[in-house]
Order: C-alpha cells, then structure tokens, then sequence
C-alpha cells in the first residue's frame, strides 16, 4: 500500500504558506508506516516543536493500473474520507530553506489519519464533496472538492504517468487554507457534509 499526497492543491493554502500555485500536481509519498492504525492513540512527536494539521479529501484506490487517461479516472477509486496529514512544520520549513527532501516532515509513523470510509457511489456529485475539521469543536477547515486546483481524476492521471497505483493505495487531495498548529490535549475531529469521520484526541 501507497500512499500518495498532493501539495498545494487548494489556491488560498498555497498562499498562506507563501508558495506559489503550481501548474501541476504536486507529488510527494508516505509509506505504509505513516499511516495510523484504527484504535492506536496518536502521541504528538518528540522532534518537533510545531506540528501542524492538514485536513484533506483522501480517495481509496480500487483498481491497479498503469498511465490511466483522465476521463477514465473515475472507475479507479471505490471510497472517499477525510484525514489528516500532519507536518512537522518547524522541520519542513528548515529542509526547504535548504532545498531538501520533506520525508522527515512529513512522512514519519503515523503522520497520516483516515476515517471512516463512504462508498463513493454515495456521493451525488464528485465534483461538490464538502468537508471540514474542527479542533476541540471549532471549524478550523472547511473544503470542496470544486475548490481543488487539480481534481482527483486529474491527480490520478498524473501519478499514473509515474508510478502503477494499486488497489488499496490511498490519495490525500491537498488541504484548504486553515492549516495551523496542535499541541498535546486537543481534540481533532474530521466531517465529511455533517457526518464526522473520525475523531482524534492528541496525547
């Protein structure tokens, strides 16, 4: 299983962490490790002083395949959820200064969250799936699928020219704009339309 996450993908984040807006999908991997297993506790990392959440769509691939043309995309993802990818941001930030790879910001064990899973033949419109996250009951995100630069089939289109996707690989869409710190003791909580998909509290 891959997981494979999309970077600036919402206009209004890419602004408010100063970067530019990319003309294509922004790629970069977690491995399996990343991801945190159902009823493990998360425990907020000793080598960060700055952890940051991004709430984001996360699509579950169904299908194996190998350079998918875009409109067929769609026959490839049998799930949808919301998640969590959390950055070490303070070490981020240092390993871009120096124009280093990210994997120690972003692709340390569980340092990916997923909910519950909704069929995506549940969805009425691909194009308009809502969601948000709150932290200890605040909204703090709110997203839409229409707000995202690249979309899904157009993400999975473009790994595709790359790497083979899988069944069971995930893809982490890119978070809107609200990213922001956690610190131990609070409580994350991510909404797909008014159904919570998961609920963390951070130890």
């Amino acid at each position: 299983m891959k997981m494979f996450c999309v970077g600036r993908n919402y206009a209004e984040h890419a602004k408010e962490l100063g970067n530019a807006v990319p003309d294509e999908p922004v790629i970069f991997m977690k491995p399996k490790s990343a991801l945190l297993q159902p009823q493990v506790p998360f425990y907020y990392p000793e080598f960060t002083n700055e952890l940051h959440y991004e709430c984001e769509l996360v699509f579950r691939i169904s299908k194996n395949g190998k350079y998918i043309p875009e409109n067929y995309a769609h026959k490839y993802y049998d799930a949808v959820t919301v998640g969590i990818d959390f950055t070490a941001r303070d070490i981020q930030t240092k390993l871009k200064e120096k124009g280093l790879p990210w994997e120690r910001a972003k692709a340390w064990d569980n340092s990916a969250v997923v909910g519950k899973w909704i069929p995506i033949t549940g969805i009425k419109n691909r194009k308009d799936i809502s969601f948000n996250f709150q932290k200890n009951a605040k909204v703090v995100q709110q997203g839409n699928s229409s707000q995202m630069i690249h979309s899904i089939d157009k993400v999975i289109c473009f790994i595709s020219n790359f790497f083979s996707v899988n069944i069971g690989d995930l893809i982490f869409t890119g978070t809107p704009a609200g990213v922001g710190e956690t610190v131990t003791g609070d409580v994350l909580e991510g909404f797909l339309g008014d159904e919570s998909l998961f609920k963390l509290d951070v130890k």
